[in-house]
Protein backbone atom coordinates (compact mmCIF):
# COMPACT_ATOMS: atom_id res chain seq x y z
CA UNK A 1 0.00 0.00 0.00
CA UNK A 2 1.38 3.39 -0.72
CA UNK A 3 0.30 5.79 2.20
CA UNK A 4 0.55 9.16 0.94
CA UNK A 5 -0.08 12.43 3.17
CA UNK A 6 -0.20 16.49 1.83
CA UNK A 7 -0.55 18.87 4.30
CA UNK A 8 0.01 22.70 4.31
CA UNK A 9 -0.89 25.94 5.22
CA UNK A 10 -4.78 26.93 4.07
CA UNK A 11 -4.49 28.05 0.84
CA UNK A 12 -1.98 25.92 -0.23
CA UNK A 13 -2.84 23.58 -2.89
CA UNK A 14 -3.45 20.78 -0.80
CA UNK A 15 -6.73 19.66 -2.06
CA UNK A 16 -5.53 20.28 -5.70
CA UNK A 17 -2.70 18.30 -5.39
CA UNK A 18 -4.51 15.48 -3.31
CA UNK A 19 -6.82 15.22 -6.14
CA UNK A 20 -4.36 15.08 -9.27
CA UNK A 21 -2.42 12.58 -7.19
CA UNK A 22 -6.11 10.55 -6.83
CA UNK A 23 -6.50 10.73 -10.19
CA UNK A 24 -2.61 9.74 -11.44
CA UNK A 25 -3.16 5.83 -8.91
CA UNK A 26 -6.64 5.32 -10.20
CA UNK A 27 -4.73 4.25 -13.36
CA UNK A 28 -3.09 1.52 -11.20
CA UNK A 29 -5.51 0.59 -8.71
CA UNK A 30 -7.63 1.18 -6.06
CA UNK A 31 -7.47 4.75 -4.22
CA UNK A 32 -8.91 6.22 -1.25
CA UNK A 33 -8.41 10.41 -0.54
CA UNK A 34 -9.66 11.45 2.75
CA UNK A 35 -9.39 14.97 3.00
CA UNK A 36 -10.15 16.60 7.01
CA UNK A 37 -12.27 17.56 8.19
CA UNK A 38 -14.76 15.40 6.75
CA UNK A 39 -18.47 15.68 6.51
CA UNK A 40 -19.52 12.27 6.38
CA UNK A 41 -18.98 12.19 10.37
CA UNK A 42 -19.75 13.89 13.47
CA UNK A 43 -16.29 14.43 14.38
CA UNK A 44 -15.49 16.21 10.59
CA UNK A 45 -18.80 18.23 10.82
CA UNK A 46 -17.68 19.56 14.49
CA UNK A 47 -14.54 20.39 13.21
CA UNK A 48 -15.77 22.36 10.11
CA UNK A 49 -18.23 23.92 12.47
CA UNK A 50 -15.96 25.39 14.88
CA UNK A 51 -13.45 26.53 12.15
CA UNK A 52 -16.01 28.77 10.89
CA UNK A 53 -16.83 30.21 14.60
CA UNK A 54 -14.38 32.64 16.25
CA UNK A 55 -12.64 33.22 19.71
CA UNK A 56 -10.17 30.56 21.52
CA UNK A 57 -13.08 27.82 22.43
CA UNK A 58 -13.58 27.36 18.89
CA UNK A 59 -9.74 27.34 18.19
CA UNK A 60 -9.60 24.48 20.92
CA UNK A 61 -12.81 22.49 19.63
CA UNK A 62 -11.11 22.73 15.95
CA UNK A 63 -7.96 21.27 17.04
CA UNK A 64 -9.47 18.62 19.09
CA UNK A 65 -12.73 17.60 16.64
CA UNK A 66 -10.07 17.45 13.93
CA UNK A 67 -8.05 14.78 15.96
CA UNK A 68 -10.68 12.92 16.43
CA UNK A 69 -12.17 12.90 12.66
CA UNK A 70 -8.10 11.69 11.67
CA UNK A 71 -8.14 9.19 14.26
CA UNK A 72 -11.24 7.73 12.66
CA UNK A 73 -9.87 8.28 9.07
CA UNK A 74 -7.21 5.76 9.72
CA UNK A 75 -8.85 3.25 11.57
CA UNK A 76 -11.67 2.76 8.63
CA UNK A 77 -9.19 3.66 5.89
CA UNK A 78 -5.62 3.04 6.61
CA UNK A 79 -4.76 -0.25 4.59
CA UNK A 80 -7.80 -0.42 2.82
CA UNK A 81 -6.66 0.41 -1.04
CA UNK A 82 -3.67 0.15 -3.00
CA UNK A 83 -3.11 3.99 -2.38
CA UNK A 84 -4.51 5.88 0.46
CA UNK A 85 -4.13 10.11 0.08
CA UNK A 86 -4.53 12.18 3.18
CA UNK A 87 -5.60 15.22 3.03
CA UNK A 88 -4.97 17.59 6.41
CA UNK A 89 -3.50 14.83 8.52
CA UNK A 90 -0.38 15.74 11.37
CA UNK A 91 -0.30 19.67 10.88
CA UNK A 92 -3.34 20.46 12.55
CA UNK A 93 -1.22 20.18 15.97
CA UNK A 94 0.37 23.41 14.69
CA UNK A 95 -2.95 25.18 15.45
CA UNK A 96 -1.96 25.20 19.21
CA UNK A 97 0.46 26.60 21.19
CA UNK A 98 3.98 25.34 20.25
CA UNK A 99 4.34 23.49 23.87
CA UNK A 100 0.86 21.86 22.97
CA UNK A 101 1.99 21.41 19.07
CA UNK A 102 5.15 19.22 20.10
CA UNK A 103 3.89 17.28 22.25
CA UNK A 104 0.73 16.43 20.69
CA UNK A 105 2.48 15.80 16.83
CA UNK A 106 5.03 13.53 18.85
CA UNK A 107 2.26 11.36 20.43
CA UNK A 108 0.28 11.13 16.61
CA UNK A 109 3.84 10.30 15.31
CA UNK A 110 4.32 7.59 17.41
CA UNK A 111 0.65 5.86 17.31
CA UNK A 112 -0.14 7.41 13.93
CA UNK A 113 0.86 5.97 10.53
CA UNK A 114 3.38 7.32 8.87
CA UNK A 115 5.18 7.44 4.74
CA UNK A 116 8.08 8.49 3.30
CA UNK A 117 5.34 10.44 0.88
CA UNK A 118 4.55 12.43 3.58
CA UNK A 119 4.32 16.01 1.69
CA UNK A 120 4.17 19.82 3.61
CA UNK A 121 3.43 22.35 0.77
CA UNK A 122 4.88 25.75 1.58
CA UNK A 123 3.52 28.71 0.57
CA UNK A 124 4.14 32.63 1.88
CA UNK A 125 1.55 33.24 4.61
CA UNK A 126 0.60 36.54 2.17
CA UNK A 127 0.04 34.39 -1.39
CA UNK A 128 -2.40 32.71 0.76
CA UNK A 129 -3.85 34.92 2.19
CA UNK A 130 -4.49 36.16 -1.47
CA UNK A 131 -6.02 32.71 -2.61
CA UNK A 132 -8.21 32.40 0.18
CA UNK A 133 -10.12 35.79 -0.26
CA UNK A 134 -11.71 33.64 -3.20
CA UNK A 135 -13.30 31.19 -0.82
CA UNK A 136 -17.23 31.69 0.57
CA UNK A 137 -16.37 31.29 3.75
CA UNK A 138 -13.52 32.59 5.76
CA UNK A 139 -12.45 30.34 8.74
CA UNK A 140 -11.39 31.02 11.90
CA UNK A 141 -7.44 30.74 11.03
CA UNK A 142 -7.62 32.49 7.86
CA UNK A 143 -5.78 35.42 8.68
CA UNK A 144 -2.35 36.92 8.25
CA UNK A 145 -1.41 36.99 11.59
CA UNK A 146 -2.58 33.15 11.99
CA UNK A 147 -0.98 31.94 8.81
CA UNK A 148 2.60 33.41 10.01
CA UNK A 149 2.18 31.64 13.04
CA UNK A 150 1.00 28.03 12.05
CA UNK A 151 3.22 27.75 9.43
CA UNK A 152 6.12 28.85 11.47
CA UNK A 153 5.19 26.01 13.77
CA UNK A 154 4.34 23.38 11.16
CA UNK A 155 8.29 24.02 9.87
CA UNK A 156 9.31 23.58 12.77
CA UNK A 157 7.85 19.91 13.29
CA UNK A 158 8.34 19.10 9.65
CA UNK A 159 12.01 17.58 9.54
CA UNK A 160 10.87 14.42 8.07
CA UNK A 161 8.83 15.37 5.11
CA UNK A 162 9.14 16.71 2.20
CA UNK A 163 8.77 20.51 1.84
CA UNK A 164 7.00 21.42 -1.40
CA UNK A 165 7.29 25.49 -1.98
CA UNK A 166 3.74 26.12 -3.98
CA UNK A 167 4.37 29.61 -5.30
CA UNK A 168 4.90 28.10 -8.76
CA UNK A 169 2.08 26.68 -11.71
CA UNK A 170 0.16 23.58 -10.28
CA UNK A 171 2.19 21.83 -12.93
CA UNK A 172 5.49 22.63 -11.11
CA UNK A 173 4.74 21.47 -8.08
CA UNK A 174 2.79 18.27 -9.26
CA UNK A 175 5.69 17.75 -10.93
CA UNK A 176 8.16 18.27 -8.05
CA UNK A 177 5.52 15.92 -5.93
CA UNK A 178 5.70 12.75 -8.70
CA UNK A 179 9.26 13.33 -8.87
CA UNK A 180 9.32 12.19 -5.39
CA UNK A 181 6.82 9.69 -5.77
CA UNK A 182 8.18 7.73 -9.00
CA UNK A 183 11.71 7.71 -7.38
CA UNK A 184 10.80 5.58 -4.11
Amino acid sequence: MRFIVIDGLDGAGKDTHAQLLKEKYEKKGSVILRSHPSNDNSYGVKAKHALLGRGKVNKLKTSFYYALDVIRSVRLYYGKADTVIFVRYLMGVAYLPLPLAKLFYNIFVTFLPSSDYMFFLEINPKEALQRLKKRENEEIFENLEDLIKVRKKALQLTKKWHVINTSGSIDEVQNKINSILDDK
